[in-house]
């Protein structure tokens, strides 16, 4: 039950089966299940809202992630996971990526956050972004 939506902006995903089974994927592989997930994709101005309204934080961000199975791991992992477009293409240009590239990491990021890991330390973010790379591997090349 992955779902992918827009706020306050026009966008168009593409792959949309092929990225939800990859995902799904991604979950099982951990050994939990898939409960209801939303990707929402919005703006920078959207995501900042958000992030001063539930996180006190006064900064822009590339994604904020609310899990509703509270890092409970009996509970199916659901959440919803927003990601702003307007950052994603300024980090694909930052990092000298694709904005397909950069985006699907973002989306496994969102996902991963929602299965327990985190990236506030160095060695967690080291973590995470070990684990973007394994998963990245596994999507199918379309």
């Amino acid at each position: 039950m992955i779902y992918f939506h827009t706020q306050d902006i026009k966008f168009t995903l593409k792959n949309k089966v092929i990225l939800k089974q990859w995902i799904t994927s991604t979950i099982k592989k951990k050994k939990r299940k898939a409960g209801e997930l939303n990707f929402i994709f919005c703006s920078d101005d959207q995501l900042l809202s958000l992030n001063k309204q539930h996180l006190d934080h006064d900064t822009y961000t590339d994604i904020i992630t609310f899990d509703y199975s509270q890092g409970n791991p009996n509970l199916d992992i659901s959440g919803d996971v927003y990601i702003s477009i307007e950052r994603v293409k300024e980090n694909a240009l930052k990092f000298s990526k694709s904005f397909e590239d950069e985006l699907h990491r973002i989306l496994i990021h969102g996902t991963l956050h929602l299965l327990g890991y985190k990236d506030k330390t160095k060695i967690a973010k080291a973590e995470m972004t070990l684990q973007e790379d394994r998963c990245l591997k596994q999507l199918p090349k379309f």
